[in-house]
């Protein structure tokens, strides 16, 4: 693929944008500010990404050209030669993230991210895998220096979580994890097993895109809020103090509650932000027909009763259904080491946008 005319056309773009972004019609509209200011900075990335690139491809054929030229025992060219894989990794690294700006982007995958995970069928171990996941996922967010900020959870009698709500802040959190909605299955031996028989059990994951204020207008009048005092472990300030908040969107029928925290505004705060992005999950399955049917052609339905992985313990072994790629690694896996599943799920979402371009 030839990237030469797009790179020149993302420092063209970075440079209208770079002016538009000073012009009072754009300052004084916030809507339009943001959705700018979030494509300025993806051009300026891309733009840097591609000048890196192109000088990267002049370095590659200038040691090539030394390779040839030189005789094969002088210091030159063995200095060129062993350059050269180098350069060359570099250059399929910066193409892979250049064609990832050739296609169009989704909207929604540079925003902050709501993950929701719930037990499912499997009981108490259903429960601690939740809480499995729940580490999983906060260990690699802090790979990648993102923020974990805690929102809601309902603890099971075993330490695990019958369900636990969080988001993660960070560059491009969506883009990195949407492909993790929904089922994951897990096979092992539980802690409360006497004979050795391995169990089955099943979680649910929920990756919604953080909505924001101009995304989702919500009418003070359309809610019902109530306030009541938290339960569960968290000492005598939890529990003698009415923090915990649970609002009704009634036109949809949405409910949702936050009492990680201690404050009642805080509680209230988190609550609206899990709601509007819920609602915001709900406007694009049902204004977006296109951005639904891509996501349909790359992890099925995206509906929660799916099985999208396996993590097998007896065999030590991670299976992604919908691409069919198997890791023996789970130890570390389930640790927070999921990168090389979260790439090959971006690459194939990326082979199959490129298609139909």
């Amino acid at each position: 693929m030839n990237l030469k005319p797009h790179i020149i056309q993302f420092c063209k773009r970075r440079d209208e944008l770079e002016s538009a972004l000073s012009s009072p019609d754009v300052t004084g509209d916030n809507r339009k500010l943001v959705e700018l200011t979030r494509e300025y900075a993806r051009m300026k990335k891309l733009s840097e990404l591609g000048e890196r690139y192109l000088k990267l491809l002049g370095d590659i054929n200038s040691n090539q050209e030394i390779i040839q030229s030189e005789p094969a025992e002088s210091e030159l060219a063995g200095l060129a030669k062993e350059e050269l894989p180098t350069l060359e990794a570099e250059l399929d690294e910066l193409e892979l993230d250049l064609q990832y700006g050739v296609v169009p982007p989704d909207p929604t995958d540079s925003r902050d991210t709501i993950i929701e995970i719930r037990a499912g069928a499997g009981g108490a171990e259903s429960a601690l895998f939740c809480a499995d996941l729940y580490r999983m996922y906060i260990r690699y967010a802090e790979s990648k220096g993102w923020k974990v900020e805690p929102m809601d959870a309902s603890s099971s009698d075993l330490g695990g979580y019958k369900e636990v709500v969080f988001g993660i802040k960070g560059q491009e959190v969506f883009r990195k994890l949407k492909f993790e909605s929904g089922v994951h299955r897990v096979q092992r031996v539980p802690a409360t097993e006497t004979q050795g028989r391995v169990h089955t059990s099943t979680v649910t994951v929920a990756v919604l895109p953080e909505a924001e204020d101009v995304d989702i207008q919500i009418i003070p009048d359309d809610l019902e809020i109530n306030v009541c005092r938290a339960s569960g472990p968290g000492g005598q300030g939890v529990n003698t103090t009415d923090s915990a908040v649970q609002i009704q969107h009634k036109p949809s029928g949405m409910i949702v509650r936050c009492m990680d925290g201690r404050s009642q505004q805080k509680n209230k705060e988190q609550a609206m932000k899990v709601l509007r992005s819920r609602l915001l999950e709900m406007k694009i399955a049902e204004e977006h027909a296109k951005y639904a049917a891509e996501r349909k052609s790359q992890i099925g339905t995206g509906e929660r009763n799916e099985r999208i992985r396996t993590y097998n313990f007896s065999q030590n072994r991670v299976t992604d259904h919908r691409i069919d790629l198997t890791l023996y690694n789970l130890p570390s896996f389930i640790e927070g080491e999921i990168e090389e599943v979260v790439s090959a799920l971006l690459a194939d979402d990326l082979r199959g946008r490129l298609s139909k371009l």
